[in-house]
């Protein structure tokens, strides 16, 4: 599960990276002033739970379980939900996708839960 969860944030810290340059260099001028920071905020998160996902790969080699895992599954649903709708959110201004981004925070949330039970619980 460790190498698993080291894979998927090796990718996704490579979209992080090139999402991020991408709204930097090709978006700026692009975008509408209420749509950039949307965008922003976007690969902000990702950045942020891609490193987090790497810190699960470390947690599921020491404190392998069903716990575990779930976090770390939980943080790519957010990163899917919650980057990705804001990411399409920011590229179409469809704001239905709005209503998406919620449910991927709740996602980022159950995860750190997740993540903080199995420390607490661990032997």
């Amino acid at each position: 599960m460790d190498r698993l969860f080291v894979g998927l944030a090796a990718v996704s810290g490579f979209l992080a990276v090139a999402l991020g340059a991408f709204g930097a260099h090709l978006l700026r001028d692009r975008l509408g002033p209420d749509l950039l920071p949307v965008w922003q905020t976007a690969q902000r998160m990702h950045l942020f739970h891609t490193a987090a996902l790497l810190f699960i790969a470390w947690a599921a080699a020491r404190w392998p379980g069903p716990a575990t895992a779930a976090a770390g599954w939980l943080f790519i649903a957010g990163l899917v939900l919650f980057s990705g709708s804001l990411y399409a959110l920011a590229l179409t201004g469809a704001r239905w996708l709005g209503a998406v981004t919620p449910f991927g925070g709740a996602a980022f949330l159950a995860g750190w839960l997740a993540l903080a039970w199995r420390a607490w619980s661990a032997p």
